[in-house]
């Protein structure tokens, strides 16, 4: 009989392999082959922000906002605004079903000068799914469901540079029932936290006008392994290190426009033809990621995600975006476009995004037509710079 966990951690992963197939790894045969790292809870790693959203998911050196607290939670000192708050609902996979969601909620507010306080609750709803057995008798149905809380602090160091350190509590109940072999299948639990960094310099021009550049980094999920049974088995959680540069430039008095890069890898250990590298520790498997793929130096590379992303502002009331998102095709191929709007009125903004998949490979892509809103409030109107 199937176990009931492993029916939804196949629809989990599915979210972040959507155009590959992960194949059985050969250490002869270090080219071309599918090689996809696999981690628990990956809802961590879906970009919660329309405004990302529609710049290829880029996010760690924009200028800040409420949904700093997700992308690099350093920013939040040099926010505009006080205090703010956003909500995103994202419908995802909606080419292959019609109830999978992530809710998210995320807000800060400035202590004072230096130091400011963000949090964030995270909610994704993979609907109802059918349990059967290999005789294809119904089992039941459960409602797979994950959540994530976080808080964090962040310093400005001085009128450039800032730190932040956050927490964050993980809750995943996939299933419900007994494994084949009997042991009773538990949500899962985990803690983590995140590091990040923040540097920002304007450049005055002859005209009064300003460019801005941002640089950032940010280590997430560093925590606690996870399981769904009591098993001595654990999973890895998406451990990422994200570094992100923006420049933007100020065109006149109405006119900006904001380049972005982004570059992610998830210290992970990379999976290899035996069975020994999740019993790694946390700390051991995030250094080693740097140097053990089965591929070498070469594979290492192909870890790489890249994000790209432009955006123009009017009179910091309209905005224009768009992307693009780059995975090599051995580490999970999502390949996409994006595009988006925003809009802001006195304190409400409101932002969309619109994803389109690119490559070969696939006639249907489970990402595509992927949409997300994001409703924004500033809870304050002291504004300490509204062209950043």
């Amino acid at each position: 009989m199937f176990s009931r966990i492993t029916t939804a951690v196949v629809c989990i992963s599915s979210l972040f392999l959507a155009q590959s197939a992960v194949a059985q790894i050969n250490t002869d045969d270090r080219d071309g082959r599918v090689n996809a790292i696999n981690t628990a809870v990956p809802f961590l790693r879906i970009s919660p922000d329309a405004r990302s959203g529609a710049m290829g998911d880029v996010g760690i050196a924009l200028s800040p906002d409420a949904n700093s607290v997700y992308w690099n939670l350093s920013k939040l000192p040099f926010a505009p605004k006080k205090a703010a708050v956003a909500v995103t609902y994202t419908p995802w996979l909606k080419e292959l079903v019609s109830d999978v969601f992530l809710a998210h909620l995320s807000g800060y507010t400035q202590i004072d000068e230096f130091s400011s306080i963000g949090g964030s609750l995270r909610y994704f709803s993979l609907g109802d799914i059918e349990f059967r057995d290999l005789a294809g008798a119904n089992q039941g149905n459960f409602r797979p469901r994950e959540f994530a809380i976080d808080a964090g602090y962040a310093r400005r160091l001085s009128n450039h540079f800032s730190l932040a350190v956050a927490l964050r509590y993980i809750h995943s109940s996939l299933a419900s029932g007994l494994t084949p072999e009997n042991q009773p299948i538990r949500p899962g639990r985990a803690a983590a936290a995140d590091l990040s960094g923040f540097y920002t310099k304007d450049f005055e021009k002859d005209d009064g006008l300003k460019n801005t550049f941002n640089f950032g980094f940010a280590i997430t999920n560093i925590g606690t392994k996870i399981s769904y049974t009591q098993s001595a088995q654990k999973d890895f959680l998406p451990t990422n290190l994200g570094l992100g540069t923006s420049y933007t430039f100020g065109l006149d008095e109405y006119n900006k426009i904001s380049l972005a890069l982004d570059i992610n890898k998830l210290l992970v250990p990379s999976p290899k033809s035996d069975s020994t590298y999740p019993n790694k520790g946390v700390l051991e498997g995030m250094f080693s990621s740097f140097g053990d793929a089965p591929g070498g130096f070469k594979e290492e590379l192909h870890e790489l995600m890249y994000s790209l992303g432009a955006e123009y502002w009017y009179n910091n009331q309209f905005a224009v975006r768009a992307g693009y998102y780059n995975e090599h095709k051995t580490k999970g191929n999502r390949k996409y476009f994006t595009a988006g709007l925003g809009v802001k009125y006195d304190i409400f903004g409101l932002n969309f995004s619109y994803l389109v998949p690119s490559g070969t490979g696939i006639q249907r892509n489970p990402l595509s037509n992927t949409l997300r809103f994001t409703l924004t409030f500033d809870l304050s109107r002291d504004d300490r710079d509204e062209t950043n």
